[in-house]
């Protein structure tokens, strides 16, 4: 419901994604913000941010991603997160040409070049770019080796590194190349192995210049940037840009399930929940705070876990 009122000049809780000109109307005074939450009376500038605002209220998150099934309440927040699958990292540095996906990963970068190091060590004095750089430092001061594994033994400092262990026993190996296929025990193999990929790639996009290795992945690629959605659903005539997306989405209307989990037999229709649902059986949680270091097994929980260092609320409703 949207209804004129009075009051707070709080901003918008919650996911954010406004231009220059929307950030000018969250700064602006109570006496221009007309429009009142019936929940929380934050007041807001644009009934368009109420809306967006009242989500936050009702759980409403009416934007999917089709490759992994998590579910986003603002449709840019979405976009972002296609980011992670698609590889596409619009963002780049002007010092050293590196390229981000993300605009907050691309501002932590710059103060590298920047010199600035905000986070310092009181035992030796030492300083960090970031505060998970150095809440790891610290570990290594207090020679803790608390994460034990239970197939050998052997006892590390940080839980990344005896989850990265266990690897070793389970066969596990996460990190795929999306070039060859070829599969990594971690995340930092697999950059090395690509970096091999990266003169091979004779198919730019004329869009973000991306290179593919094959002529029809280009093409399939450039369907981001054009819009075109050539895959149409005969049940409910939703188009797709991608075959695979298609097939995905037609078990909605089939009810196929074809990801089963190993441990206790049950189905999914999305390879993402199979993949989520996993991690509850090996204690997995590959997900870190960079601002407290604590892990998660689900990139959705560690976002809403990160609005407590933000001072966001977050709404259980």
């Amino acid at each position: 419901k949207v209804h004129v009122g009075s009051g707070s000049s709080q901003g918008l809780e919650g996911e954010k994604s406004f231009s220059g000109k929307d950030a000018e109307d969250l700064g602006s005074p109570p006496s221009l913000k007309p429009y009142k939450c019936d929940e929380c009376d934050l007041c807001f500038g644009r009934s368009s941010h109420l809306l967006i605002h009242q989500k936050i209220h009702n759980g409403e998150k009416p934007y999917h991603c089709l490759e992994c099934g998590t579910f986003f309440r603002e449709k840019a927040t979405l976009r972002k997160h296609e980011r992670t699958h698609t590889g596409e990292k619009p963002f780049s540095c002007g010092q050293c040409g590196k390229s981000f996906s993300q605009k907050t990963n691309l501002c932590v970068h710059e103060q590298i070049h920047a010199g600035i190091k905000p986070h310092k060590c009181l035992e030796c004095g030492k300083q960090f770019t970031q505060s998970s750089s150095l809440w790891k430092h610290e570990k290594t001061h207090r020679g803790e080796k608390n994460e034990k594994c239970l197939e050998c033994g052997k006892c590390f400092i940080l839980k990344s590194n005896l989850l990265q262990h266990q690897r070793l026993h389970t066969g596990e190996r996460p990190y795929q190349c999306s070039e060859c296929e070829t599969r990594f025990l971690t995340s930092s193999d697999l950059r090395k192995h690509q970096k091999g990929h990266r003169d091979e790639k004779p198919y730019k996009c004329g869009a973000c210049e991306k290179g593919f290795l094959e002529l029809r992945k280009l093409q399939s690629h450039e369907r981001i940037h054009t819009g075109e959605k050539p895959f149409k659903c005969l049940e409910c005539e939703r188009c797709f840009s991608q075959k695979h997306h298609l097939g995905r989405h037609q078990r909605v209307h089939t009810g196929e399930k074809p990801y089963k989990c190993g441990e206790c037999g049950k189905s999914f229709a999305q390879k993402g929940y199979l993949s989520i649902h996993y991690k509850t059986h090996t204690e997995e949680k590959p997900f870190q705070c960079n601002e407290c270091g604590q892990f998660y097994r689900a990139l959705t929980t560690l976002r809403k876990h990160a609005k407590l260092h933000t001072g966001n609320k977050i709404s259980n409703g």
